[in-house]
């Protein structure tokens, strides 16, 4: 029997684009939405892969993560906070926020959080190459990828108010949620 899930929403973005402010506003106005910090779940867990010494991070091991997170996945009602979203499957996830900063804004933000000279150079040049849109590209329908601007205090409420109405009109168009896709054995057989 295969289970339907509700609504899951990657938010991601270059750290210092306000991923965590946008997922903590969402569920604070939308008492069925869960968060999925990943950063604190790999914490918690400890499903690390390792130590990156240059960047001073652990590394998160996809796969551990994954694991931990398939269930709730299939479930549904996750807001998903992380940098990373091309680790996590197409079937599973409806729609992907990828907040994007100018880069004066950013450099100001990294530099609050006391980032390395080093690590800040490197999280500004990903978003003037946006390289985690382009992820987001490579990994998803471009129909489910929304780029929004993450500058101003307005603009964040602005962004939740546009992605709480979008996840209003994902529910009436899916009152009973939808059906997970799941790879069976009866599907390995018509291949033969």
């Amino acid at each position: 029997m295969t289970l339907k899930r509700q609504v899951n929403i990657i938010i991601t973005g270059t750290p210092g684009t306000g991923k965590s402010s946008h997922a903590q506003l969402l569920i604070e106005q939308d008492s069925g939405l869960k968060l999925v910090d990943v950063n604190e779940l790999a914490k918690a867990n400890n499903l690390y892969a390792g130590f990156d010494k240059e960047r001073n991070s652990q590394i998160v091991d996809d796969e551990k993560l994954l694991d931990f997170l398939e269930d709730d996945l299939e479930k549904g009602n996750n807001i998903i906070d992380w940098h990373c979203c091309d680790v996590f499957p197409e079937r599973l996830i409806d729609l992907v926020i990828v907040l994007r900063s100018d880069n004066t804004i950013l450099y100001d933000r990294l530099k609050a959080r006391d980032y390395e000279g080093k690590k800040i150079e490197e999280n500004i040049d990903a978003e003037i190459m946006e390289v985690i849109l382009n992820d987001a590209r490579e990994s998803f329908d471009e129909e489910i990828i929304v780029p929004l601007e993450s500058n101003k205090i307005e603009e964040v409420q602005s962004n939740v108010d546009r992605i709480l109405d979008w996840i209003k009109q994902w529910r009436e168009r899916n009152p009973e949620g939808i059906q997970n896709v799941t790879l069976d054995s009866s599907s390995d057989s018509d291949s033969d």
